[in-house]
């Protein structure tokens, strides 16, 4: 069972969350609030998600599990205005999910979760190095080295310290260096690896409205962002495995 009201702007940071990665989940639904974790079809990026209770107008539900279609639900928030409030209602067979607002109500077929990929079990990662950052300058970085190149490398040396991010093209290449007055170091290690921009590039789409985002690095490992979303009363974190360039 699920019935809630949400704001359009809060619901919509939750699509979006999840759609830079998946096209589909599978939510979980519990008293408490809402939770997914998702792999892209790839096997590189994965997004985990938890928004609580608190995040909505009104909330009742029970535990139970839908699978979302989460390019029609982008859809769908497109015809909404940006402080409409939205209804939501699981129906009593769990097939179908009512999203209400203005005047349309939309009655959308669930995915069958058997159909979709169970949740996968979240690597154990011990990465050394943690810095913080505002959403803005990393994204503008992210989209700043995909004029250049499809890949990025982010580097912390911890002699200065210092946080830098390189992508270097066949004939340019960029490079933005970020110390103590720019960044905040939570955790000073060396670190460096290197990472897909077409996947960054989502990313940052949403990373980019955050105020604050915590990164976590090791040397040729994942990184790890983490950042709230419904002012602080849902977290997201997005893992992206290595890009490993042969010799």
């Amino acid at each position: 069972m699920l019935k809630a009201t949400i704001d359009a702007d809060t619901f919509r940071e939750l699509i979006d969350a999840i759609s830079a990665l998946v096209g589909e989940c599978r939510l979980h639904v519990s008293e408490s609030g809402i939770a997914t974790r998702a792999v892209d079809t790839s096997n590189v990026a994965m997004i985990s998600l938890e928004l609580d209770a608190a995040a909505f107008q009104t909330y009742s539900a029970t535990q139970t599990e839908i699978g979302l279609d989460i390019a029609k639900m982008k859809n769908i928030l497109g015809m909404v205005g940006k402080n409409d409030p939205i209804d939501l209602e699981l129906d009593a067979e769990g097939r179908k999910l009512s999203v209400s607002f203005k005047s349309y109500r939309y009655s959308i077929s669930l995915l069958d979760t058997k159909t979709i990929r169970k949740d996968p079990n979240p690597p154990t990662l011990n990465l050394p190095a943690v810095v913080k950052v505002t959403g803005e300058v990393l994204n503008n970085a992210i989209k700043a080295a995909s004029v250049v190149s499809d890949k990025i490398a982010f580097k912390i040396d911890p002699t200065k310290p210092a946080f830098t991010m390189i992508a270097e093209g066949d004939t340019d290449n960029i490079k933005l260096e970020l110390g103590k007055d720019e960044i905040e170091f939570v955790q000073v290690a060396e670190a460096r690896s290197l990472f897909s921009l077409d996947y960054l590039k989502d990313m940052g789409k949403v990373i980019g409205r955050s105020n604050l985002i915590e990164i976590q690095l090791g040397i040729d490992h994942p990184v790890q962002f983490l950042f709230t979303i419904a002012q602080d009363s849902g977290r997201v974190t997005y893992l992206l495995a290595p890009r490993i360039e042969a010799d």
